[in-house]
């Protein structure tokens, strides 16, 4: 076999690899992409009990970008729905602990009350604020089934702090952002209802 026929061989079976490769990459990329929009709403729709929602909650995003409230910034939102009807707002919600920028994914459903609360980033102190993180985590399910109004204005802090909530241990500057961060989001929730969800929910 001459040199220029190998060289060609080469270019071709070269060309075939590539072709492949491109092949099996372009036809697997949006199984691979609606996997990851799988595991994406898993991780953010765990705070909703499943019966409560038959839409995509986050394919329902609410225009809340970069809305500055009294102690917290809310990224972003996403309406569930059942029936047709809201059943929860999703409010991605940021503020600023003790290391730095807590991200917050607080579920309110139609009523006022919170669903849950879940971490999603944070960079606090390991082993102290840090324990935010951890799913599920007890400290954050104390907030469920709390609203604006219950506890009041001044309930809505730690103990230490005249208010109702107990502080995770050793992380106080932690404790205090998460929970001013959930009373403007209920606050947040309560005075823009007709926008988040078409009504009040004292009607």
């Amino acid at each position: 076999m001459s040199r220029a026929s190998s060289v060609v061989i080469l270019v071709l079976l070269a060309g075939l690899g590539i072709g492949a490769t491109y092949l099996v990459q372009h036809t697997s990329a949006p199984r691979i992409a609606a996997e990851q929009r799988l595991i994406d709403s898993r991780n953010l729709l765990d705070l909703l009990p499943a019966e409560s929602y038959d839409n995509q909650p986050l394919e329902q995003s609410l225009i809340l970008e970069n809305t500055g409230l009294a102690n917290s910034t809310l990224l972003g939102g996403y309406l569930a729905t059942k029936t047709g009807q809201p059943s929860a707002v999703l409010l991605r919600s940021q503020t600023l602990g003790y290391e730095g920028s807590i991200e917050l994914l607080i579920a309110i459903g139609a009523s006022g009350k919170v669903l849950g609360v879940k971490t999603l980033k944070q960079s606090e102190t390991p082993g102290l604020g840090g324990r935010l993180a951890d799913w599920p985590n007890a400290w954050l399910q104390v907030f469920s089934g709390k609203s604006r109004t219950d506890p009041a204005d001044n309930g809505w802090a730690l103990k230490k702090d005249q208010g109702q909530f107990d502080q995770m241990v050793g992380a106080t500057i932690t404790s205090r952002a998460v929970i001013n961060a959930i009373h403007d989001a209920l606050r947040y929730f309560d005075e823009h209802q007709q926008q988040l969800i078409g009504s009040s929910a004292h009607e």
